[in-house]
């Protein structure tokens, strides 16, 4: 006898913490979600209208890449989570009327309405700070679109009775999949694949490369009123300065003179990128020292053009006197 009353208070000890977990793992994970949809559609809407004053084109590729992995390990944890959650209420309808989950309901409709509250003082901020209107139109119709379907939902499973049968959850789960996957898709079109990532990566690192080797010339040319034969003529021993070389062969780049005052600087790409400056918007100039420490070489400017086409591609720079003025007579 003594057994048969234990078991029940045993089984609701165990349930309690279990379904506490599984509630607060589904919130979490659906918010996370949430978030990183709303932050994919946002760059989404920054791409189609871009926006010079706004974010540079690596920059939203960057957090689109950064919402799509979020939404690929997050969201299939929110669905799996929510099934064991309806498999439960399934067995044992009365654990959807519980107080734990009405809480818990509660506080996620808390926090819809105060992420569309805090969602529309940013974008109104931002507008009155010269946004684009068409951007903060579609932003806000994202925003009230994305949380009002969740702040909906939810409010249907407070006024949802544990004795009705439905299969509203099920379908809300394939819909909210569909569109997370079509999101996460369009992702992948306008950012490319991994390979395409990487080989974007490696012409950056080449147009990076060129920039410091241009930069060398021209403090050569400054210093000894004459081109380097060859880029090896630019390694310096006691600044630990070495010629940069492919980051992917390893081989060194193609440099030949062209004029008294003229150069090529050639690479082989592996993207075709029209505007790769915009690849290099917002990076740091690096400035080169003279040998003797006590002055600063030019630096380029990273407004520079430097767009390529994919294969193998030269730069052709020419030095104006009137503007680097040898070392000998700038003294």
């Amino acid at each position: 006898t003594l057994m048969r009353y234990n078991r029940p208070m045993e089984q609701k000890t165990w349930s309690v913490p279990r379904n506490l977990f599984l509630h607060l793992l589904v919130i979490g994970t659906l918010y996370a979600s949430v978030i990183g949809l709303l932050v994919l559609l946002f760059q989404y809407i920054n791409f189609a209208f871009p926006d010079t004053l706004s974010f540079p084109y690596t920059g939203v590729l960057d957090s689109i890449r950064r919402a799509e992995s979020i939404l690929l390990v997050v969201f299939p944890v929110f669905l799996f989570i929510s099934w064991l959650l309806e498999r439960d209420f399934r067995a044992e309808p009365a654990r959807r009327d519980s107080k734990t989950r009405k809480w818990l309901i509660y506080f996620t409709l808390f926090l819809s309405a105060i992420t569309i509250i805090i969602d529309l003082i940013t974008l109104i901020y931002t507008f009155l700070g010269g946004d684009l209107p068409v951007h903060f139109l579609l932003k806000i119709l994202v925003v009230f679109a994305v949380t009002g379907i969740v702040f909906g939902y939810y409010f249907w499973e407070l006024r949802h009775k544990a004795s009705e049968r439905t299969m509203l959850p099920r379908y809300a789960a394939m819909a909210s999949a569909v569109l997370i996957i079509a999101a996460i898709g369009a992702g992948f079109f306008i950012v490319g694949s991994p390979a395409q990532q990487r080989a974007r990566r490696f012409d950056a690192e080449r147009i990076a490369d060129l920039q410091m080797l241009q930069s060398g010339i021209i403090n050569y040319w400054m210093h000894k009123e004459a081109l380097p034969a060859t880029t090896d003529a630019l390694k310096d021993d006691l600044l630990g300065f070495v010629p940069e070389r492919d980051p992917e062969t390893g081989k060194p780049y193609e440099y030949r003179i062209s004029g008294p005052l003229s150069f090529d600087l050639c690479a082989i790409f592996k993207t075709d990128e029209v505007s790769a400056n915009e690849w290099m918007r917002g990076a740091k100039t690096i400035p080169v020292l003279y040998p003797d420490s006590s002055r600063i070489s030019p630096v380029v400017s990273a407004n520079e053009i430097w767009s390529h086409p994919a294969g193998r591609y030269c730069f052709t720079r020419a030095i104006d006197p009137d503007f680097y003025k040898p070392v000998k007579q700038a003294e």
